[in-house]
């Protein structure tokens, strides 16, 4: 089930994205004023209630908000987790304390704030008087449904509602200036998130999902998930060994190569550029840098 946050006529609702994957239907007769995090941790009883509903009306010119606007807390997020990507990072010279391609031998999570997420079309500031040095990451969001502690591998799947797409937009300056990745990673709007949240079941083989991404058109990214160093149930399990998750939480799980710092000279974003991020059956982010 492909699940949006959407505006219209004044009020912000959660939608179903209809098979031909424009048409949005409004499921307020079945969640009432419920968020689509609500609706997550409620979807024991609400998932069979949504997938059994029809005559649902359609929205009327929805605008697409992030399916998780407001998260609860920070979005996870997990660096150098595709091996070319690592190298590309290495070879760039903004890797600290020194330049490094070797792999990780455990994964790299850090945070982006709350505030970083923005809307699947919506503009992205550029900061100029913060970076000069922006920079565009595709990646696969994994949405907890089930929360918990200490989830092994084998269970960790069992803990996952389904998937978004997240561009991990990062000013490459800020993040090698201070050294670590927090501020680099969450200047607002530098969190992209959608179009849609599918649920796993529609998902299937996370395996076979290909992560792209184009800016001005151009292809810059294209890797399977397949390619991960760190699987999604690896970084669940290492999460959640002594941090709680909980329904809604958001880990977005890595970038292939072909990012801005990894050509010879790094090609940042300006403004009026176009980036698309897309990831098979997730749909796709288009987001101008203004």
């Amino acid at each position: 089930m492909k699940l949006v946050t959407f505006a219209a006529g004044g009020r912000e609702g959660v939608g179903r994205v209809d098979d031909d994957g424009s048409t949005v239907l409004d499921l307020a007769a079945v969640v009432g004023e419920r968020t689509l995090l609500a609706v997550i941790e409620e979807w024991d009883v609400l998932g069979p209630r949504l997938a059994a509903a029809t005559d649902l009306p359609a929205v009327d010119a929805p605008v697409l908000r992030a399916p998780i606007p407001r998260p609860r807390r920070d979005l996870f997020a997990v660096g150098k987790n595709y091996r070319e990507h690592v190298a590309e990072f290495g070879r760039s010279g903004y890797d600290t304390p020194q330049r490094s391609e070797d792999l990780p031998e455990k994964p790299i999570v850090f945070s982006k704030a709350t505030t970083a997420v923005t809307g699947p079309y919506d503009d992205v500031e550029a900061h100029a008087g913060i970076t000069r040095e922006l920079d565009y990451e595709a990646e696969l969001a994994v949405i907890i449904g089930r929360g918990g502690r200490g989830i092994g591998r084998d269970e960790a799947l069992g803990h996952v509602w389904g998937y978004t797409i997240v561009n991990d937009v990062t000013a490459r300056d800020v993040q090698r200036d201070h050294k670590q990745w927090l501020l680099g990673k969450s200047l607002d709007t530098h969190a992209p998130m959608g179009p849609w949240a599918v649920s796993a079941d529609e998902v299937g083989d996370l395996a076979a999902l290909e992560v792209s991404s184009t800016v001005n058109g151009e292809p810059r990214q294209k890797a399977p998930v397949a390619d991960l160093i760190f699987d999604v149930p690896e970084l669940i399990r290492v999460i959640s060994a002594g941090i709680t998750l909980l329904p809604g939480d958001v880990i977005a799980t890595g970038t292939p190569a072909g990012v801005g710092i990894g050509f010879d000279p790094p090609r940042f974003l300006t403004t009026g550029d176009v980036v698309e991020c897309a990831i098979t059956g997730l749909g796709s982010l288009r987001n101008t840098i203004r």
